[in-house]
């Protein structure tokens, strides 16, 4: 009995992390908002952890040909490495928030390691892009109540959403995962894909076919696209009114 009692308490344990620090559905989804409640059909489109090369570029090319506006949220060391397609995101009208400095859960239990990383993120964004971004999403969409007031007390509003596909990471058929991310939009959905892969780059390819299939599909059945800080009412930028005015 002992010996199956103590997978099932790690099992349950795991779950009940998850629940209350990674789900978007948890109980403090209230404080980190994961979508809108508008009525219309409007869903924002988010990418985490880049920018990553050629992928990166590739969705730029697929938003930019269909007017769609969309929310980045960079990791600060991808940004030191292309800090050229960054500019190009911003000069397309598109959003960049803060996603950390290396995108490492280890800096989740070192004391100040994870905001260290998120002012250290802030410094190379206002560098790259000319503004400070005030919006952030914390890497795997850890909630630590302890974190969300951190990033308010750093004027920058916690930004969550939904995975268009839980098994993204993995790369499976990009038609799949469009399929399951159109299944899963509500009004007012904030849709998450991954252009990179923690902060180390990766193969992105049916990443890149997944936006194009999703973004298609969801014109055809009346969604609009929005940036996230318009989605929600929040500034995109500290000092600014929402629009990456350049410096």
């Amino acid at each position: 009995m002992i010996v199956l009692a103590a997978p099932l308490l790690v099992v349950a344990f795991g779950g009940a992390a998850y629940w209350l620090f990674m789900a978007p559905f948890g109980p403090t989804a209230r404080s980190y908002p994961h979508r809108s409640p508008a009525e219309d059909r409007v869903v924002a489109l988010t990418f985490d952890d880049g920018p990553n090369e050629p992928y990166t570029s590739e969705i730029l090319d697929i938003l930019d040909d269909r007017g769609i506006k969309a929310t980045f949220f960079h990791v600060g060391q991808c940004v030191e490495r292309h800090p050229d397609v960054v500019r190009r995101v911003i000069a397309a009208g598109h959003v960049v928030g803060n996603h950390s400095l290396s995108h490492r859960f280890g800096t989740y239990l070192r004391p100040g390691a994870y905001e260290r990383e998120v002012e250290r993120t802030q410094e190379i964004l206002t560098r790259v892009i000319g503004c400070t971004p005030a919006l952030a999403r914390t890497p795997w969409l850890w909630r630590h109540p302890a974190l969300l007031r951190m990033l308010r007390r750093r004027d920058l509003h916690p930004v969550a959403g939904e995975f268009g596909h839980a098994l993204e990471v993995f790369q499976p058929s990009g038609v799949r995962m469009a399929h399951r991310a159109i299944a899963k939009t509500r009004p007012g959905s904030i849709l998450i894909f991954h252009d990179g892969f923690d902060g180390h780059g990766g193969d992105r390819s049916e990443t890149v076919v997944a936006v194009r299939e999703t973004v298609d599909g969801l014109l055809s059945r009346g969604y609009k696209f929005v940036t996230v800080d318009k989605l929600l009412g929040v500034s995109a930028y500290q000092g600014l009114a929402g629009t990456a005015e350049r410096k």
